[in-house]
């Protein structure tokens, strides 16, 4: 889960704040910074890890301990930043590079350096999908997040929602948007291939101690909460794309009010921005300004968010062997228009089938021959130095297995804990 992502592009700066004059101002706005018309070709990286304790992997460690290690950091090799999630899962948010080797390179080589800096202090990043072992337990105290757990408990969905901030990673992508006139399909290629991926990258067959019966118990978690905040925002119409972000966002209740403070509200009731900003409902006692619109936009999160770039999150985090061939593989099947063209063709069957994905993963049929195909499309363009990571994934998909179910494996042979350990100390 990510709340501020590495970008490809900068985005235009913002006007000066102002107050929105109502719903149609407001729709203006977001489909106006949705995507930034270019050429494709830059790529951002993010990887999130579940930190373990080596001494207790039952404890989740404190976040003064995860600030010491963080604030003790030289500058990472390949110039990462690093944040801490609500449950202590550190990320690590690569700057964009032209190309998915050179951002894969710069994060892998940054992996090892954290993974090394925080062995030293007896921690262990642990590259699953949710948190196999330990309850939903909120480490950092930023009021924001405090707020979202508010908001969650009052929407009936506080269960999923504290899984959700504190149980689970990614992998994530950011993608150029490409230009204008190929936003419509590059849009629906990167949802309907999330079916296909979240099979393929199905890495979370626990959570909190159990095994759920889904391979990515991080999807079904992401399923659990309000499609008008976590589902696509593809609509029905088939519409620009633009123009299905500003309508989605704009039905999406109002999950925070920023205060003065710096600090963060609840909104406890349903209210979509919409009746906000046209008045209809008031928060805080006012009409929100075009910066209330901006912090809106940073409380949703569908499985493909524009950000003027393309913002994937549907990957469960995955270990260092395979997540190289699986960013470089998403970003061909994006990005390479032969490869697009096969990969559309391959998914057109599965494209919507994101819970089937999620809880059978490869062991479904349709999905085991679209990820097939995708995955032999993208390794005949990957590069001399991903061989290795890609013929893994290959093999791995070609067995119809998901990298769960060699964590799974483990828990069976030698228990949970032990396996949890096993993970935290190994080198990839």
């Amino acid at each position: 889960m990510t709340f501020v992502s590495t970008s490809p592009h900068t985005a235009p700066p913002p006007d000066g704040v102002r107050e929105l004059t109502g719903s149609v101002d407001a729709a203006h706005r977001v489909a106006e910074a949705s995507l930034i018309n270019g050429p494709v070709g830059q790529v951002g990286l993010e990887v999130e890890a579940h930190c373990f304790d080596l001494t207790e992997p039952r404890r989740r460690p404190g976040w003064e301990q995860l600030r010491a290690v963080i604030e003790s950091l030289p500058p990472l090799p390949g110039g990462s930043a690093v944040t801490v999630e609500p449950g202590g899962a550190v990320e690590l948010s690569g700057p964009p590079f032209d190309g998915p080797l050179p951002a894969i390179t710069a994060m892998v080589a940054d992996r090892a350096a954290l993974r090394a800096a925080f062995a030293k202090a007896g921690f262990g990043l642990v590259l699953l999908g949710a948190d196999p072992l330990r309850p939903p337990k909120r480490v950092n105290p930023g009021s924001r997040y405090q707020a979202m757990e508010q908001f969650f408990v009052a929407s009936d969905t506080g269960a999923a929602g504290a899984a959700m901030m504190t149980s689970t990673a990614s992998v994530q992508l950011n993608l150029d948007a490409g230009p204008q006139e190929g936003w419509a399909g590059r849009v629906a290629l990167a949802h309907a291939l999330g079916p296909v991926m979240v099979a393929i990258a199905a890495n979370s067959p626990m959570l909190g101690g159990n095994f759920t019966g889904w391979q990515s118990s991080r999807q079904m978690v992401w399923g659990q909460l309000d499609s008008a905040r976590c589902g696509p925002i593809l609509a029905a119409s088939e519409d620009d794309p633009a123009t299905d972000w500003a309508r989605y966002a704009l039905k999406a209740p109002v999950m925070l009010v920023r205060m003065p403070d710096d600090g963060a509200a609840p909104v406890l009731d349903w209210v979509p921005f919409a009746d906000w900003a046209d008045g209809v409902v008031q928060l805080d006692g006012r009409k929100p300004t075009t910066a209330d619109l901006d912090y809106h936009l940073t409380t949703l999160f569908p499985p493909v968010r524009p950000r003027g770039w393309l913002e994937i999150r549907y990957l469960d985090s995955i270990p260092d062997g395979l997540w190289p061939a699986l960013a470089f593989t998403l970003t061909t099947l994006l990005d390479n228009p032969q490869a697009a063209a096969v990969a559309a063709e391959a998914v057109e069957p599965v494209g919507t089938a994101w819970d089937i994905a999620a809880r059978a993963g490869l062991t479904d049929r349709h999905l085991f021959t679209a990820a097939n195909r995708c995955v032999t499309t993208a390794a005949e363009f990957a590069p001399p130095e991903l061989a290795d990571s890609v013929q893994r994934l290959l093999e791995l998909v070609e067995q119809g297995r998901s990298p769960g179910d060699d964590f799974s494996d483990r828990v069976i042979d030698a228990g949970l804990v032990p396996a949890v350990d096993r993970l935290a100390r190994e080198e990839p």
